[in-house]
Order: structure tokens, then C-alpha cells, then sequence
């Protein structure tokens, strides 16, 4: 049904109209914090990412080839911390799937490749961060089995 791959330069053009999705998400929620509608990375920077294979991305690809979303991944390695053990894990730093394509299957499609990468890479966990103005994506996570690492505080001035 879905094809997942690593993120190419002719993705590029899609991978930019989610990574706005993306930020409108953010935006929406919290417009204090996150300017709407923009891109974290330009093309230029994309191709550069897909090139690091430190960094991979994946896409969710269609029958008829069309991306419906994407993975940000990056490898961390902690050795030789004072305090923490030595890890090794894949951190998520943006999964989206095209609104268009939501509550089809292709979020759990990604998530359930990233995980196996990175059982493949050796790692000892997929962690990633959430923010609590994204509801749906905390609720997807948890289904994909994550449970709540820690938890960043704030109070507004």
C-alpha cells in the first residue's frame, strides 16, 4: 500500500508544503512562540540533510508515488557522561503526514519503519519531543507505544 524510502531532491517541493503544515500546527497552537507560515529548512539545507546519513529522512510514499509525509531522524550518541548512561538513540525531530492523507495509516506506516531503522542502527530507543499545544500527536504517539520522557515546564511573563 505505502512505499517508505529515503527522502530524494525531487521530494524536496513536497517536503517544503508539509514542513508548513507542520509549523501551522505549531503556529495555531502556540502563535507566542512559533511564526506562521514558514519552513525550518530552505531547499538548499534539505538537499544537504538527505545527504547525512547522521540525519536520515524518510518519506511515505503512495501507490501512485506521491509523497503523503515524512520522518526527521538523527542519530545521537551520549558516551562518558558523569551522570547519564551511555545511549544510543534515534531522535525524531518532525514526523507529518499531508492533511489530505491523515487517519489513513501513513503516520503508523512511518513511525513503525522508523522504529525498525532503528533497531537496525543499534539503538536503544526512538525518543522524540511533543509540544502540548499538538493533542492528536501526543495521542498518536502514545498509540505507537511512547511513553513521556520528561517534561519541559513554563511560566508566561
Amino acid at each position: 500500500m505505502y512505499t517508505i524510502r529515503r527522502a530524494e531532491e525531487r521530494d524536496i517541493p513536497k517536503i517544503m508544503e508539509l514542513l508548513v503544515q507542520v509549523d501551522m500546527v505549531h503556529h495555531n497552537g502556540r502563535p507566542d512562540i512559533f511564526k506562521g507560515p514558514v519552513t525550518k529548512y530552505t531547499p538548499e539545507e534539505l538537499a544537504v540533510i538527505f545527504a547525512d546519513d547522521a540525519r536520515p529522512v524518510f518519506v511515505c510514499a503512495g501507490e501512485d508515488g506521491a509523497v503523503l509525509g515524512h520522518a526527521f531522524c538523527a542519530l545521537k550518541e551520549l558516551h562518558g557522561h558523569k551522570v547519564l548512561q551511555d545511549t544510543r538513540t534515534l531522535y525524531v525531530d518532525d514526523i507529518c503526514v499531508d492533511e489530505a492523507a491523515r487517519g489513513q495509516g501513513v503516520g503508523k506506516a512511518l513511525y513503525t519503519y522508523v522504529r525498525a531503522f532503528a533497531k537496525e542502527q543499534k539503538c536503544d530507543s526512538v525518543t522524540l519531543n511533543v509540544w502540548a499545544c499538538n493533542p492528536t500527536a501526543m495521542r498518536f504517539y502514545e498509540a505507537m507505544g511512547m511513553k513521556p520522557q520528561k517534561i519541559g515546564m513554563e511560566e508566561l511573563l
